[in-house]
């Protein structure tokens, strides 16, 4: 399986992560969404979902928008378990995978993408690790050392993912604090294939909530400005 690349150029694709309900699902693929990101079991972050329930979601998602299962799956096997829980075709892998494990992924009937975590230049060694497996790479801010995998609505150095995407021989979507106010920035800066995005299209909430409601006006705001960027 692969990502597809043969629509118009100069397209930013755009997956929205932590989809939570069959509401966001839809909310999410009306205002434009590619993709649909659905959480898994983690040990932090927010939009976890159990598996049942992400299957609820895929099972009504709208067919032009590709549900991925973010898991957390260190061997192909475990991801393979979860892909087949989950009633998914794509998987995105939040840990940095041993190669042998990226190589049984990669010949598996699932569509493989892998986060690599921006924390240093050491990240860019990646690229080659992982290109001969992985259908796509996704950049994003996390720590996996201290268990922080994703969602931190943090801003990485898009210098270094500037540099990844000339090197990677796979698309590259970018994630890790976009928002509607910085997201052309972004798309000047790193030209990534596609974007990834959690907080930053989301309300409020309320103190403490693990989930804040995917916002309307944010998503609007966000998809306006990737097709002013993407104009220009």
């Amino acid at each position: 399986m692969s990502i597809e690349t043969d629509e118009p150029a100069g397209r930013t694709r755009v997956k929205i992560c932590c989809i939570a309900s069959e509401a966001e699902a839809a909310m999410a693929a009306g205002a434009g969404a590619d993709l649909l990101g659905l959480v898994g079991p983690m040990p932090s972050g927010p939009g976890i979902l159990a598996l049942e329930d992400v299957a609820r979601i895929v099972a009504s998602a709208p067919p032009w928008a590709q549900p991925v299962l973010l898991t957390e799956g260190t061997t192909a096997a475990a991801v393979a378990r979860d892909a087949a829980e989950a009633g998914v075709s794509a998987v995105q892998v939040v840990r940095h995978l041993a190669v042998e494990e990226a190589e049984a992924l990669a010949a598996l009937p699932l569509l493989y993408v892998q986060v690599v975590h921006i924390e240093d230049a050491s990240a860019l060694d990646l690229a080659a690790v992982y290109g001969p497996h992985c259908d796509a790479f996704l950049l994003d801010s996390g720590r996996p050392a201290e268990g922080v995998l994703g969602g931190t609505g943090r801003v990485h150095d898009w210098a270094l993912s500037a540099r990844f995407v000339e090197i990677a021989a796979k698309p590259v979507f970018l994630a890790g604090g976009l928002t509607p106010q910085n997201v052309g920035e972004a798309i000047a800066t790193v030209r990534p294939f596609g974007l990834d995005l959690c907080t930053g299209v989301r309300g409020d909430g309320a103190p403490g909530a693990a989930h804040r409601p995917l916002c309307p006006a944010r998503l609007g705001a966000f998809m306006r400005a990737v097709a002013t960027a993407d104009a220009r």
